[in-house]
C-alpha cells in the first residue's frame, strides 16, 4: 500500500480560531487563568462567569480546562457553544432547537451519551422555554458523576432566547448536582451584569437580573512580556530566524500583551511580509514597525470589529475624552466603565482611577480607521 503518511508542516502563530498545540506557537493555556480557583469554585457547586475580549484565546483556555477536568476524573465536563442560536433572536423555539444540536454533539463527544430525542422532538414535548432544563437534567441523571458545563458564546444570543437560557439555567440551579450541572460557567466578551436584554414585548432586563446565582465573574489575562519573549523564541527554535532583543519593548508598547495583536504583529513580520520566509532574515525593530503599521491600514477583523463597537454611545463616551487628552473622564456610569475595560478597549493606568487606551495599536488604529471611514478628518468626536 502506499505510503499515506500526512507531511510535518511547520508551526505557525495563531490569528483565527482557537489555538491548537500541533499548529500553533502557544503558551500553556492554563497559565493565563487562575485555575486553582476555578476549581474551587467548581468543587464549591459554584456557577459564574468567565469572560475576555475578543481573541484574546478565551475558547483556546477553555478547552484546555475541560481537558483538564476530565482527566481529574472527579467530574464530567463538556464545552457548548451556543452561538448557533444567534440568529434565532427572540424566537424562543428556534433558538433551543440550535442550542439542543450543539448539545447533541456535545453528548455524544465529551459524555458518550444521547439527548432524549430530536432538538424539534424536545422543543415540542417542552416548550422552548423549558426544554434546556429539561433536557440538561435527563443528562445529568445518566453520568457516573456531576457534570461540569461550559457554555461558550452566551452573550451572542439576543432578546428573548437569552433571557430564557439565563432563567433556565437559575431553574435548574436547585436541582445540582444529581439532576442538573454542579458547575455552570458562562462565558463571553462581556460580564453578564453588561447585558442589556430588549425583549420582544419591549422590556429592558438586565442579566444580573437573570442570572443573580452568579458567585464570581473572572477575566482573562493578557501575555506578560515575559510571554511575550517565550512565544517569538519559539518560532526561533523552530526555525532558527531570530528576533532582535530590542524589538520586546516595541512589542509590548504595541500590544500591552493582547493575545491577537501579539501574534498578530509576528505573522506579518515573519510570513505576510514576503522577504522574511528566509529564516536567515532577523526580525528587527523596523520590521516590527512596518508590521503594525501594515495591520493598522490593512482590513483585519479584529480591528475592524473594535470600531463596529465604537457606534454604541455607552462606548464612545468613555472613549472620546481619551482621545481629547481627559485620562479622568467625570459622570461616567460605572457599568459603562466597567464595559469598556471588559472589552479590552482601554486599561487602568496603573492600577488607579486613570485610563488610557490600551496599547498602542489601537490608539493609532481607532482614529485612522474612523477617519477613513466618516470622511471627517482624524477626530474621533
Amino acid at each position: 500500500m502506499p505510503n499515506m503518511s500526512v507531511p510535518v508542516v511547520p508551526k505557525f502563530f495563531n490569528t483565527a480560531g482557537p489555538g491548537i498545540p500541533g499548529d500553533h506557537y502557544m503558551i500553556d493555556p492554563l497559565r493565563r487563568i487562575d485555575y486553582e480557583n476555578i476549581s474551587a469554585l467548581i468543587d464549591q457547586k459554584r456557577y459564574f462567569v468567565l469572560h475576555a475580549p475578543r481573541q484574546t484565546g478565551k475558547t483556546t483556555s477553555l478547552l484546555a480546562m475541560v481537558e483538564r477536568i476530565n482527566a481529574e476524573g472527579r467530574y464530567r465536563c463538556a464545552y457548548l457553544n451556543v452561538e448557533l442560536a444567534q440568529t434565532a433572536r427572540s424566537d424562543v423555539n428556534k433558538g433551543m432547537k440550535a442550542i439542543l444540536s450543539s448539545l447533541e454533539g456535545v453528548a455524544g463527544r465529551y459524555l458518550g451519551c444521547q439527548l432524549s430525542g430530536s432538538p424539534a422532538e424536545i422543543v415540542a414535548r417542552n416548550d422552548g422555554n423549558a426544554a434546556l432544563v429539561s433536557e440538561l437534567g435527563a443528562l445529568c441523571c445518566t453520568l457516573d458523576r456531576p457534570l461540569v458545563l461550559f457554555i461558550d458564546e452566551i452573550d451572542a444570543l439576543v432578546g428573548d432566547t437569552l433571557v430564557s437560557v439565563l432563567r433556565q439555567l437559575r431553574t435548574g440551579y436547585t436541582n445540582r448536582p444529581q439532576s442538573f450541572p454542579i458547575s455552570v460557567i458562562l462565558c463571553g466578551v462581556r460580564d453578564v451584569r453588561d447585558y442589556r436584554i430588549s425583549t420582544s414585548d419591549g422590556d429592558v432586563i438586565t442579566g444580573g437580573s437573570c442570572f443573580n446565582i452568579k458567585a464570581e465573574s473572572l477575566r482573562l489575562g493578557d501575555f506578560s512580556g515575559d510571554e511575550i519573549r517565550e512565544l517569538y523564541l519559539q518560532h526561533t527554535e523552530a526555525t532558527g530566524q531570530t528576533f532582535e532583543e530590542n524589538i520586546y519593548p516595541r512589542v509590548w508598547e504595541l500590544t500591552r500583551g493582547q493575545p491577537w495583536l501579539v501574534n498578530a504583529l509576528a505573522h506579518e513580520a515573519t510570513w505576510r511580509m514576503k522577504d522574511a520566509r528566509d529564516r536567515s532574515v532577523p526580525i528587527t525593530l523596523a520590521r516590527i514597525d512596518q508590521a503594525a503599521e501594515n495591520l493598522i491600514i490593512g482590513h483585519t477583523t479584529h480591528l475592524d470589529q473594535l470600531i463596529d463597537k465604537l457606534s454604541e454611545p455607552r462606548i464612545r463616551h468613555v472613549i472620546e475624552p481619551l482621545f481629547s487628552g481627559d485620562a479622568t473622564p467625570r459622570c461616567l456610569p460605572d457599568d459603562d466603565v466597567s464595559y469598556v475595560l471588559d472589552l479590552g478597549l482601554v486599561k487602568l493606568k496603573n492600577g488607579i482611577g486613570n485610563m488610557e487606551i490600551a496599547n498602542a495599536i489601537y490608539k493609532e488604529a481607532i482614529p485612522r480607521k474612523l477617519a477613513w471611514a466618516t470622511g471627517a478628518g482624524a477626530s474621533i468626536c
